[in-house]
């Protein structure tokens, strides 16, 4: 999850994007410069006035008809996208459903989020009507992630555009061509530059940051956000940081051992581990330990990683992450942890089988960083206060996932985290009306849902006088008499509080 790291070779303008599975070039793209960057944003601003203009059931039959584009052409999106991250088909299919199901519910929504709405004005401006809307920031600049090069970009896309403005995509330098083809589509059916993409490395992104676009949403690895967040600063431009995850599962004395058992081998395991809201902790109540740990280890048991056309579990998209997951497991043994399943040597040079860790220290960096990779660490606790206290004193605060049959919501309130699925896992981000982020080194803001509408807009406020004041207050000419009558208000109105 990183936005400076070189995909393939290059020359001084192009970039090669390879296939993680064999090496094999997918595709070469343009490196974009700061004044590429800059002309895009030029457009984009032109753009953004054409659309901001229209209204909202005007802007929804276009996104519409760019949703109905996309789901006729799924496939294709699909298999660009299998070709560049190695996931599995499947994987990409149910990628592209959930992202065309945002775009629908942002589009379907925006005018009732964000329309202008009359609040009330209170008894000491009893003569004004107050109203509020949400207008549209103007240019929103994009950095996605290569993990999920479709669903997650669009949280972002798909609601700043619904919402008025228009998008600059700058998309993982492993995954451009995902983004090239949302660009191309969107312009088959959208008739201005609403909607553009800029390939390239580092250099690209952080020209985006210092663009002098309206905001960034960005998603990626912490370190690289606090730099996204520094370039954007120069400009004073806002962001929206969707950082990593150390995410937790939690199995309470009474769960569905099954389903906690199934809950945590998809979300350990799920895209290679390579899921920011995935799962890298457990938690398990001492009563039940033995018969979870031993049912996880026998599920995990049945997946593998491979190349094969039908295999549940791809590669390690960026080469880089395998040194990281193998120093994660390295040093969970080292510390006194034991690989109850795989170890060191689940670790090749395009794939990870998946490893399950015990016995694992809470200070060891398999446990406190994200290792993004198909991994988990099992630990027993007494009780569910443990869990969560343990849950809680991660540095990342991103999703989470609780099983019980009785105690879900009680534990889940405890949790310090942006999300929580109470007897399932990740289930949170595929629903379009709730909010999608994290707190702490997770990052900040949120996409999805009304609060992901709102995230891309400003507040607009507005009073109308409809009659004289009461009490004269705005003025020069107010009077003593006045004054005395407010303060009589006032004590009337809140007097009675306090003692």
């Amino acid at each position: 999850m990183t936005i400076t790291e070189p995909a393939g070779t290059r020359t001084a303008s192009t970039f090669d994007s390879l296939n993680p599975r064999t090496g094999a070039v997918v595709g070469t793209h343009p490196i974009a410069s700061a004044a590429d960057v800059e002309a895009a944003v030029a457009r984009a601003r032109t753009a953004a006035a054409w659309w901001g203009a229209l209204t909202f059931a005007e802007r929804k039959t276009r996104l519409n008809a760019w949703k109905g584009h996309l789901t006729r052409k799924i496939g294709e999106l699909a298999e660009i996208m299998e070709a560049e991250t190695g996931k599995p088909h499947g994987d990409a299919m149910l990628e592209c459903a959930l992202a065309i199901d945002h775009l629908s519910w942002a589009a379907g929504h925006a005018g009732k989020v964000l329309k202008r709405r009359k609040v009330p004005s209170g008894l000491v401006m009893a003569n004004q009507k107050a109203t509020v809307e949400f207008a549209p920031l103007g240019v929103i600049g994009v950095i996605g992630p290569w993990n999920y090069p479709v669903f997650t970009p669009m949280g972002s896309i798909a609601y700043a555009l619904a919402a008025g403005n228009a998008v600059v995509f700058k998309p993982s330098e492993y995954t451009p061509g995902v983004g090239i083809w949302l660009a191309q589509t969107f312009a088959e059916v959208i008739e201005k530059p609403v909607f553009q993409v800029v390939t390239g490395m580092g250099d690209t992104g952080a020209a985006l940051c210092r663009s002098g676009v309206n905001k960034v949403a960005f998603t990626g690895s912490t370190a690289t956000g606090k730099r996204v967040m520094a370039a954007a600063s120069e400009t004073l431009t806002p962001v929206l940081i969707e950082a990593g995850g150390k995410d937790a599962l939690i199995v309470d004395a009474d769960a569905d051992i099954e389903a906690a058992v199934d809950g945590a081998v998809w979300g350990a395991n799920a895209n290679a581990g390579q899921t920011c809201a995935g799962v890298e902790r457990v938690y398990v109540h001492e009563r039940v330990y033995d018969d979870f740990l031993t049912q996880v280890v026998a599920r995990t048991k049945e997946l593998h990683a491979t190349n094969d056309a039908g295999a549940k579990i791809g590669p390690i998209t960026m080469p880089s992450q395998l040194a990281i997951i193998r120093r994660h497991i390295d040093d969970a043994i080292a510390h006194g942890g034991k690989a109850v399943l795989g170890g060191p040597d689940s670790v090749g040079e395009r794939f990870v089988q998946p490893t399950i860790l015990v016995d694992v220290p809470e200070d060891s960096s398999a446990v406190t960083e994200e290792t993004f990779g198909p991994t988990m660490t099992v630990t027993k606790v007494k009780d569910m206060d443990e869990a969560v206290a343990l849950t809680n004193a991660s540095r990342y605060a991103l999703g989470s996932s609780v099983f019980s049959k009785r105690n879900g919501m009680k534990i889940a309130e405890q949790l310090r985290v942006g999300m929580t699925a109470i007897n399932g896992v990740i289930t949170f981000a595929g629903v379009p009306s709730l909010p999608f982020g994290g707190v702490g080194d997770s990052g900040f803001g949120r996409i999805h849902g009304p609060e992901g509408l709102k995230e891309f807009t400003y507040a607009h406020a507005i009073t109308n006088q409809r009659m004289k004041p009461l009490i004269a207050l705005t003025t020069f000419q107010r009077t003593e008499k006045a004054e005395e009558q407010l303060g009589k208000m006032i004590t009337m109105l809140h007097g009675r509080g306090g003692k």
